[in-house]
């Protein structure tokens, strides 16, 4: 009888597994990309980027995927209210479950579109995704992002757009962060 229980669990936990799995290669094909997480020395940079620039409010991290810049900055800004936006329900899952179990009231996560969004009272986008994401974004941020919001994109520049700064992490991978004003 333990035996036959043990199975049963196993097949159970075998087929959440294979379900969750699925799920997430499902939205990386429909999305042309896997949630991929910030490297630390990237998510440092980015929180030291943040700094440096005035403190308002509202951030979202577009496309948060696991939601390592979000809780990440989270940390470092209790002030602000930290949004992640993400499309893939398990990475949103694990995003949402991080952020109660450090007891991160001023961060969540929401399963929605980055190109629905609406930006219009956000302070600070960032952002960690590809270049076809960075191009119809562009379009979106430049008409929705108010004049003193800020753009931090990790790895991929916003084309048309000039940064203030670029900064060159000390990962392996000598990984870029662009820093834009609207």
């Amino acid at each position: 009888m333990e035996s036959l229980i043990y199975q049963v669990v196993l097949m159970a936990v075998a087929a959440f597994v294979l379900v969750a799995v699925l799920l997430i290669v499902y939205a990386s094909w429909r999305n042309g990309i896997s949630p991929m997480p910030s490297s630390a020395p990237v998510r440092r940079a980015v929180v030291s980027a943040m700094r440096q620039l005035p403190s308002r409010g509202v951030m979202v991290e577009a496309g948060s995927g696991w939601g390592t810049l979000a809780l990440q900055a989270g940390r470092a800004f209790k002030g602000w209210r930290m949004i992640g936006i993400e499309n893939s329900v398990i990475p949103m899952w694990i995003s949402s479950l991080a952020a109660k179990l450090n007891n991160q009231a001023n961060v969540s996560f929401i399963r929605g579109d980055l190109y629905t969004y609406c930006y219009r009272d956000v302070d600070m986008v960032v952002c960690y995704l590809y270049p076809g994401a960075m191009r119809r974004l562009s379009v979106i941020w430049r008409s929705q992002l108010t004049p003193g919001s800020h753009v931090i994109s990790v790895c991929f520049a916003l084309p048309d757009w000039e940064p203030q700064q670029v900064i060159t992490c000390r990962d392996f991978y000598r990984t870029k962060v662009y820093i834009y004003a609207a």
